[in-house]
């Protein structure tokens, strides 16, 4: 499944003009903010995983699939972690491995089932949920394994539906950050090969000092003290920030991966106001300096963690159409 490179979308005003949030957002936060509490990095691992799952009623059911199958991954370090595979009914075109968002401490794919069923019914992909393991009490580079775990199994179920069929990774913040690691290490190792990697605002470095983190107008639902809280969490020893396995954007041997179509091409969806999305820009500019066929699009008036709001924020059945049409691309690369 290949992506046919663009440009950022032309339907953003020009630089130095950006779009306010879309109604939709501003009054979910107003109504956030007034209902009070400590802000994100103040609070206690615990206390942010309660606040996540609150939102868990907000999205609803998601739609009905054809099988719910729970199963076990095991990790190459013998941990084992729970996976959710979601068929859609009718004709499979192929597997997403899909690995949630969360600043590696919060939600799971219980939070993330609706999202999983929505793009499995609108893609007619199975979805596999990863529920990876969490920071503090499991640090970096344990979230890793589990996610490699859920690509070997992805692959597996893939092959088991038709060896032909494409294997997709995908995720959203952290999960991004997951998914564009174990896309490298699949190019990097040998291992299965994946089609098309999925990053929707993704972690893919540790520099809290970017000029998109210091806009105040993007500190709204992920700002820059929260996310240089998760860091602290997730990877305690800094000098382990710096590995490519955990900022993808410091590999140093892109050229090589890209080199060929080893690395799987990518989408990559940005939101205009979010304190990330200078290193995902980055990130897909590097991967096209790598040989690698990149789609990027930035979301006007969209906030990071709106992909996540399905049947909440407009601007999530906006971003799902992005990725769903990137997944019904032919292999050949044509629109």
């Amino acid at each position: 499944m290949g992506v046919t490179y663009s440009e950022v979308d032309d339907d953003l005003p020009p630089q130095g003009a950006p779009m306010p949030l879309d109604a939709a957002t501003s009054a979910f936060l107003a109504q956030a903010a007034a209902a009070g509490g400590p802000a994100l990095h103040e609070i206690s691992p615990d206390e942010a995983r309660a606040l996540s799952k609150g939102f868990v009623d907000l999205y609803g059911p998601g739609p009905d699939v054809a099988a719910v199958e729970e199963i076990t991954l095991t990790a190459e370090d013998g941990a084992e972690r729970r996976g959710r595979l979601l068929t859609p009914h009718g004709d499979v075109r192929g597997v997403v491995v899909y690995l949630h968002g969360g600043g590696w401490v919060v939600d799971d794919i219980d939070g993330y089932d609706c999202l999983g069923r929505t793009l499995a019914t609108r893609s007619q992909h199975a979805v596999l949920l990863v529920d990876y393991r969490k920071a503090p009490e499991d640090p970096f580079p344990a979230a890793t394994h589990d996610a490699w775990a859920g690509v070997l199994e992805g692959a597996r179920r893939r092959d088991a539906l038709g060896a032909d069929l494409p294997l997709v990774v995908a995720g959203d913040s952290a999960g991004g950050n997951l998914a564009a690691v174990v896309a490298q290490r699949s190019a990097r190792d040998g291992g299965p090969a994946i089609d098309l990697q999925v990053l929707v605002y993704p972690v893919t470095d540790h520099d809290t000092a970017t000029a998109s983190y210091r806009d105040p107008a993007n500190a709204l639902m992920l700002t820059r003290e929260a996310m240089e809280h998760f860091w602290g969490l997730y990877a305690p020893d800094a000098a382990d920030r710096a590995r490519p396995d955990a900022s993808p954007l410091r590999a140093g041997d892109l050229a090589a991966l890209g080199a060929g179509g080893r690395l799987a091409p990518a989408l990559v969806l940005l939101p205009e106001h979010d304190v990330l999305r200078d290193e995902g820009a980055a990130y897909a500019a590097a991967l096209r300096e790598a040989g690698v066929r990149v789609d990027e699009h930035v979301a006007p008036g969209q906030m990071h963690g709106f992909f996540q709001f399905v049947n909440v924020l407009p601007g999530a059945e906006a971003g799902m159409t992005v990725v769903v049409e990137a997944l019904g691309r032919p292999s050949d690369g044509t629109a």
